[in-house]
């Protein structure tokens, strides 16, 4: 009996591929582009299943499988595949929900200290050796323990900042989601607020809700005009979520203190982007879930539910047949 085609295409850990082998026959791409994109559409028109991160998979791509049983989404977010496109094609898809939501919230936690306590500003003032006396008033960063942290989107990883928020620094959690979290208002006392009241009321404002049409552009002028000129935000989501250029103009005439950002419209950001020229922005390379034992443990948890889908199961990381 043949095995199912799989094909890869985006670089992987040694183990993954090794637990995909097992059962079926792989077809591995460290990644896709002009130089390999032909061999890459060959082999799509016999794949049954499409393992990776990042690629469109819509109408034109679909159109290219036509055997295609399977997308397994090496992410949480699952902005690059059109749903309704995999809906009418009976195609499962599934991402890797759960298994980064500590590590991207360490990350989120990190950004959101680096930018009160101005450790990268810092850090540069100490290495040009511009250090020469006790530091001015005006370096001076801001106290994050005892504040006010507003989440927007308190699924795994916003429940997992509220940990670390509550039980860490003593701070008074508020939220916004499209629905409550019972267990984030139980185990964190986290209240719920509208967006607009959250605003105007927290000292950090944590971006982690998901990109959908909905959520394009969510923070923008008005909203970061809400926000307390002491305001700090911090967006680990997605880019396109928040309108950059609201942002930019947001720094730049001080209408809040300062931000820190992993994610961006287009990435790699340009290197002429204006929002880089800002001293009160912390600019990070899209890390969140950057560590080998996350990324490890994503890709594993991908090619499981690859397999199970394949096999004719629905695994629990399913995100097309559970909407």
């Amino acid at each position: 009996m043949m095995k199912p085609k799989v094909i890869v295409y985006r670089k992987t850990y040694d183990q993954v591929l090794e637990l995909l082998r097992e059962q079926c026959e792989v077809i591995y791409f460290e990644s896709v582009d002009s130089s390999n994109q032909t061999a890459f559409y060959d082999h799509l028109k016999d794949a049954h299943a499409l393992f990776g991160a990042g690629m469109k998979v819509d109408k034109d791509l679909l159109d290219k499988a036509p055997n295609l049983k399977v997308v397994s989404n090496v992410s949480v977010g699952y902005d690059n595949l059109d749903l309704a496109e995999l809906r009418v094609r009976d195609i499962l898809a599934t991402n890797t929900k759960g298994s980064l939501d500590e590590t991207v919230a360490d990350t989120m936690f990190g950004l959101m200290l680096t930018v009160a306590r101005r450790i990268s500003e810092l850090d540069q003032f100490v290495k040009k050796g511009e250090w020469k006396a006790n530091i001015p008033e005006e370096l001076f960063g801001v106290d994050v323990h005892h504040k006010t942290i507003g989440i927007i989107g308190m699924g795994g990883i916003g429940s997992a900042i509220a940990k670390r928020a509550y039980h860490g620094f003593g701070m008074r959690v508020i939220y916004h989601n499209r629905s409550r979290n019972s267990d984030a208002e139980e185990l964190y006392k986290a209240e719920y607020q509208t967006l607009e009241d959250l605003l105007k009321e927290a000292d950090f404002v944590c971006n982690m809700a998901p990109l959908t049409a909905q959520t394009e552009k969510l923070i923008g002028e008005r909203e970061f005009g809400l926000m307390k000129k002491s305001g700090i935000f911090v967006n680990g989501s997605r880019g396109a979520v928040v309108d950059e250029e609201a942002l930019y103009r947001a720094l730049k005439e001080k209408h809040i203190l300062a931000a820190g950002i992993d994610v961006y419209q287009v990435e790699p950001i340009h290197a002429e982007h204006p929002l880089l020229t800002l001293p009160n922005l912390v600019t990070l390379p899209h890390i969140g879930s950057a560590t080998a034992e996350t990324r490890l443990a994503m890709g594993l948890l991908a090619a499981e539910s690859l397999l199970e889908g394949l096999n004719g199961g629905v695994p629990g990381t399913a995100i097309v047949v559970s909407q």
